[in-house]
């Protein structure tokens, strides 16, 4: 049975009808029209749901919506407001630096996987702003590419630390 649930997404207070047991997922793509977090295996076993929940990547499609209240959840979409939030800044840039690293790499390309690569490399990033290589592969073991593109991903993950950590690795 549906009930009137309160969330937080991305900095803003949502007040949603759904039955306390929906995957967390389905309300972030039907509710709130986010187009950041993916449907993909429904097992928690790609990533391409992935969202942070307290500043920990979540698999949304295995969460049930009501074991976010309280909590606050970012998406992709979220993610330069985190950010700048963590950083401190005054005003949030226009992509988070992994979002901008990605593009700059071109480490995506179907999409399927971008959602969930992203938002672990951001919380990697946020734990640790010079991983190794080994790290970064540790941290995003989980998260699967059907295109194979792990080198530029990774490529990308060490573009955003240079970025982030003002150009030292």
């Amino acid at each position: 049975m549906a009930i009137e649930l309160k969330i937080r997404v991305n900095e803003k207070s949502w007040s949603v009808d759904a039955a306390p047991e929906t995957p967390l997922l389905y309300v972030l793509i039907n509710d709130l029209s986010l187009k950041g977090p993916r449907f993909g295996c429904g097992l928690a076993q790609c990533g391409s749901c992935s969202v942070l929940v307290n500043g920990v990547e979540t698999r949304s499609c295995i969460t049930p919506v009501s074991a976010v209240a309280g909590k606050s959840v970012t998406t992709l979409e979220g993610l330069p407001e985190w950010y700048a939030a963590q950083k401190k800044l005054a005003k949030s840039p226009a992509l988070h630096p992994v979002q901008q690293a990605m593009i700059d790499e071109q480490a995506l390309q179907c999409g399927y996987c971008f959602n969930g690569m992203i938002v672990k490399a951001s919380e990697l990033l946020s734990k640790n702003a010079k991983p190794t290589d080994a790290q970064i592969r540790s941290a995003m073991n989980g998260h699967l590419c059907r295109c194979g593109t792990y080198p530029r991903i990774i490529a990308a993950v060490k573009r955003a630390s240079q970025a982030m950590t003002g150009g030292v690795q």
